[in-house]
């Protein structure tokens, strides 16, 4: 009877350790990777710069988890909005885990090169303990993985962006069209739709308070996030309709610009 228990602890002791040691394992496999793509791109990219290669990491990692996490959120479920709280399923876990990875490499090239400011900095903080909180405590990796994905759908605009302006083509219709759909998903999903998962977070009694914390903070980001960028909205909107405007009065009254040169 004794050998029986005695195994029994065992096996639930090696259960437990393995439960613990396969989310770590994943996380290394997946910082890993993406430091081994990050060289590779500089190997073949060694006419750019560093920041090159590494927003092009950026701009996979972006599109590559809000396809995985639209997945789990959407399809493979449990839904965010009715099940905040609830246990981690392995896909899930999964999901956290190669975003991680990612989290981790970018916030050690961005103290490394120095290219971010404080408020970027707290963003990947937050994010990185905001994924580590539900591995740890088992539960509430459903809206965590729904944060990553209103936080990465508007990432590859913000990367395109970058690269445009990088190549010179950034003042075109291109540009125009990048940034009209980078502002309207940022104020749609990440202030909008996050602000009824932060209210479904906050009204659930599942979430721990310290996970219901971090959902607070990382949504306070995104607003100071979204104060800048309307800033940049209202400024290059004005700036457009100035030119608009000039261009108009231009062609409105050709023959008098015409005879005011005769005229000097």
């Amino acid at each position: 009877m004794a050998c029986l228990i005695d195994a029994k602890i065992n096996s639930n002791g090696s259960k437990i350790l393995a439960e613990m040691v396969a989310p770590i394992l994943l996380v290394l496999c997946g910082l890993i990777s993406w430091v081994l793509l990050y060289i590779s791109f500089c190997q073949i990219n060694s006419q750019y710069c560093y920041e090159w290669n590494c927003r092009l990491v950026s701009l996979i990692h972006g599109i590559l988890i809000v396809l995985l996490s639209a997945y789990v959120g959407f399809i493979d479920g449990p839904w965010p909005f009715t099940h905040a709280g609830s246990p981690n399923t392995e896909l899930q876990i999964q999901v956290l885990c190669l975003s991680l990875g990612y989290f981790i490499f970018d916030m050690c090239w961005c103290i490394y090169f120095q290219t971010e400011g404080l408020l970027m900095l707290s963003h990947h903080s937050l994010s990185i303990l905001g994924i580590v909180m539900p591995l740890v405590l088992e539960h509430s990796a459903v809206e965590v993985n729904a944060v990553i994905f209103g936080s990465e759908v508007t990432n590859p605009f913000l990367q395109i962006r970058w690269f445009l302006r990088e190549s010179g083509c950034y003042h075109t219709v291109l540009g125009d069209v990048v940034d009209l759909l980078f502002v309207l998903l940022f104020f749609g999903v990440r202030i909008g739709v996050g602000g009824r998962l932060l209210y479904c977070e906050l009204s659930s009694p599942l979430p721990l308070p310290i996970v219901k914390l971090a959902g607070a903070a990382m949504y306070a980001v995104s607003w100071m996030f979204m104060l800048s960028i309307g800033r940049f909205a209202w400024r290059k909107s004005y700036y457009k309709y100035k030119i608009w405007r000039e261009r108009s009065r231009h062609s409105l009254h050709p023959q008098n610009n015409g005879h005011t040169k005769k005229a000097s």
